[in-house]
């Protein structure tokens, strides 16, 4: 695995803990953007991948998340946490400048990465986005109406085929295993309605990711988000009998190896 050291910085409501995979001489900054309740740290394969493919890699753990403050799982409003990803790019960019960026969010991330390049798009040289929450999630208004809400936490059984994955989830004491919050989830309505109101990504490029069978973000709402996101330039990748974490996928070398290509286009 590529050593990786860690970076604080001020985020817009809390300290903010970032993880570099640093390079020499990189072809590209890799930006990844973690879900809902996980942290950069189990995307160490993933970035080590795109090492070795010629990336520098960045990472934050959001505001409530991972090894950064504030409360557990608590996000009022999306754009803080664009802000402090955009806080991370500028440390990127101070350590390579004028080296090509490439924003890489999943699930949550990836709602955080598509509202993102809406913001600053212009300064990306392409956007993948896997397992988005973008378009619709039905959870979100079926929790809503619930007072109180329910103690579910995600299945760790719903993210991969390959049951290690589960097994590692379930153990992690960085990731949240306890209940949504409702302010969080107010959250994503809101901004879930911004990015359907705020338009596509215009010449961006972009990849869609994502498992047929993923059962905590379905296919077919995500799809629907990614029409009104994409611009000229898209392509989709959908993987049969795959679950939500396409990155922790039995077909993960697959599916990276795809965002490697897609990068490698990019480039060209």
């Amino acid at each position: 695995m590529a050593d990786s050291r860690e970076h604080t910085l001020t985020g817009t409501r809390s300290s903010i803990t970032a993880r570099e995979w640093p390079r020499e001489r990189p072809r590209y900054v890799a930006l990844l953007i973690h879900g809902y309740g996980e942290h950069i740290g189990r995307y160490e394969y993933v970035a080590d991948v795109l090492h070795g493919h010629g990336a520098a890699v960045f990472g934050p753990d959001h505001l409530g998340h991972g090894k950064s403050g504030g409360e557990r799982v608590l996000i009022e409003d999306f754009e803080d946490v664009v802000g402090d990803v955009h806080a991370v790019e500028l440390l990127a960019r101070d350590t390579y400048p004028d080296v090509p960026v490439v924003l890489i969010g999943h699930s949550m991330g990836g709602l955080v990465a598509a509202r993102y390049a809406q913001r600053y798009g212009d300064g990306l040289a392409a956007l993948v986005l896997s397992g988005p929450v973008i378009g619709s999630w039905g959870p979100l208004h079926q929790l809503l109406a619930l007072d109180p809400l329910p103690e579910v936490p995600i299945d760790p059984t719903a993210l991969s085929r390959d049951p290690a994955v589960g097994r590692a989830y379930a153990a992690d004491p960085l990731v949240w295993h306890g209940p949504f919050k409702r302010p969080t989830l107010e959250a994503f309505v809101r901004t879930l309605d911004t990015i359907s109101k705020s338009g596509d990504v215009g010449a961006l490029p972009l990849l869609w990711l994502h498992g047929d069978d993923d059962r905590i973000v379905p296919l077919a709402a995500s799809r629907a988000g990614i029409e009104e996101l994409r611009g000229s330039e898209w392509d989709e990748r959908v993987y049969p009998g795959a679950q939500h974490e396409v990155f922790n996928e039995t077909v993960k070398d697959t599916v990276l190896a795809d965002v490697t290509r897609f990068v490698d286009d990019v480039l060209a």
